[in-house]
């Protein structure tokens, strides 16, 4: 779906800071804060913008344990398989891939003992054929 240029500002100005106040999207814009609540409104109502959402700090960030997840699963068990990952609280993303895994997920907990029992769950699943998994040591770039 295409945006104007100055839509693209505006979505860029929330995804960093979506509790911004209309007054300083406007200032940053240049364009009046009526301008801005409609271009909102206009997003929401196209689908561009489906649901605004928050972004943990670094503290909390900090002591969490991040893995990624490859998942190969039987074919005909896909939706299935999709469904029950979708019900774990650790998940933070599930993509759907090419090549010798079907999808990857990312998971968070507060302990690798925590990681753990995720890994043995997803495991468990259905449909699911094996896994391979990564803890994420560091991020050297997220944007």
């Amino acid at each position: 779906m295409k945006v104007s240029a100055k839509d693209e500002l505006l979505l860029n100005l929330l995804r960093d800071n979506a509790r911004q106040s209309i007054a300083s999207l406007a200032r940053a814009l240049g364009v009046s804060r009526t301008t801005v609540g409609n271009r909102i409104d206009r997003l929401i109502d196209r689908g561009v913008i489906e649901r605004f959402t928050i972004k943990t700090g670094h503290d909390y960030d900090s002591h969490r344990i991040e893995a990624l997840v490859n998942v190969s699963v039987i074919q005909r068990e896909t939706a299935s398989v999709v469904a029950q990952l979708k019900q774990l609280p650790a998940l933070k993303k599930l993509i759907a891939v090419s090549g010798q895994y079907d999808l990857f997920a990312e998971i968070s907990a507060g302990s690798t003992a925590e990681i753990d029992q995720i890994l043995d769950t997803i495991s468990a699943m259905t449909g699911v054929e094996r896994t391979s998994s990564a803890i994420v040591l560091s991020v050297k770039l997220q944007r």
